[in-house]
């Protein structure tokens, strides 16, 4: 019975991604570029997470934070770019309305996990730089675990929630979604119900689930910056800088543009802008993760180098 009434309600089986709209000419490029992008991506990632596993000097909280990063960037960018090549390769722009709605619920749920992750790591270097004598207590094994394991568990039935409101819509044409993935505000957009309570019940499961890690990271980076300002020897402040500058990157990068893309007008005149950024936190944000950490961290890239000398004496 249920199907059925879904069925009736659902006039509409898929979508069509309009993508990059009609680049001909650029299609061979844009492939082999996100193919380039989705290869460094999850090698970079791949890479990350074998040396926090296997260096005993990256087994610490912070790392493992940096290695649950890596793991969710995987996961990020192929919710994404796989999806995208098909569609620029093979020009196979259809998605099925279940489809659709599986790829905006890992989106979401990847992206909400991320939000939780840089909170939890900025938190990490709030303890070690603002409190470095009651670090060790305080992030402990167990308090690491749990905290990392939270990150990946609140936001499941937050997002599953949300994934039912939108299912419950009535699509009944056009079926055309003016980006490369299935995104909230686009399949929104779509639905010919009125959708004032849907939106306004997204709003506030947004506001509960991600405005709370933002304001942390926030806060944390607030406290953290006003302490390295105290230290009284400019080698004292680049040290303790150097410990979260990566993550500060990471993070500046991340929130910048996701709070651009969901922030600016809806209007016809931005909407190949918002494309763009859009790019910028699903595509680049999970390739930057460990350029900015090999190129930006020392023990990570020490770590690297050492992993790859030892490989060419094998």
């Amino acid at each position: 019975m249920e199907k059925v009434k879904w069925v009736n309600k659902t006039t509409i089986t898929e979508f069509i991604l309009l993508g990059f709209g009609n680049l001909q000419k650029l299609q061979m490029p844009l492939f082999l570029l996100f193919l380039l992008v989705y290869i460094v991506t999850v090698a970079g990632n791949i890479t990350i997470v074998s040396l926090v596993a296997t260096n005993r000097q990256l087994q610490t909280p912070m790392y493992f934070f940096l290695g649950n990063l890596s793991c969710l960037e995987i996961c990020y960018s192929s919710t994404i770019l796989p999806r995208m090549l098909t569609s620029v390769f093979g020009r196979d722009n259809a998605v099925t309305f279940n489809g659709c709605l599986i790829q905006l619920y890992c989106f979401g749920f990847l992206a909400t996990v991320e939000c939780y992750l840089l909170a939890v790591m900025a938190y990490d270097r709030y303890l070690a730089i603002c409190k470095p004598l009651h670090y060790v207590i305080i992030m402990n094994a167990r308090v690491t675990i749990q905290l990392a394991a939270s990150s990946w568990l609140c936001p499941i039935i937050v997002l599953a929630v949300v994934i039912l409101l939108i299912s419950e819509l009535t699509f009944c044409g056009p079926n055309e979604i003016d980006h490369f993935f299935c995104d909230l505000n686009p399949v929104i957009h779509l639905s010919c119900s009125d959708v004032k309570l849907v939106t306004l019940a997204i709003f506030i499961i947004a506001c509960i689930d991600t405005f709370p890690p933002f304001l942390l990271t926030l806060t944390s980076y607030v406290f953290i910056i006003t302490t390295i300002l105290r230290i009284p020897s400019t080698n004292g402040k680049q040290k303790a800088f150097s410990t979260c500058s990566s993550h500060l990157t990471v993070v500046t990068l991340f929130y910048g543009a996701l709070i651009m893309a969901y922030v600016l007008p809806k209007t016809d005149s931005l909407r190949d802008l918002k494309k763009i950024i859009s790019i910028f936190y699903t595509v680049l944000t999970p390739l930057a993760n460990p350029i900015i950490y090999t190129l930006r961290n020392k023990e990570v890239k020490d770590s690297l180098i050492k992993a790859f000398e030892s490989e060419q004496v094998s």
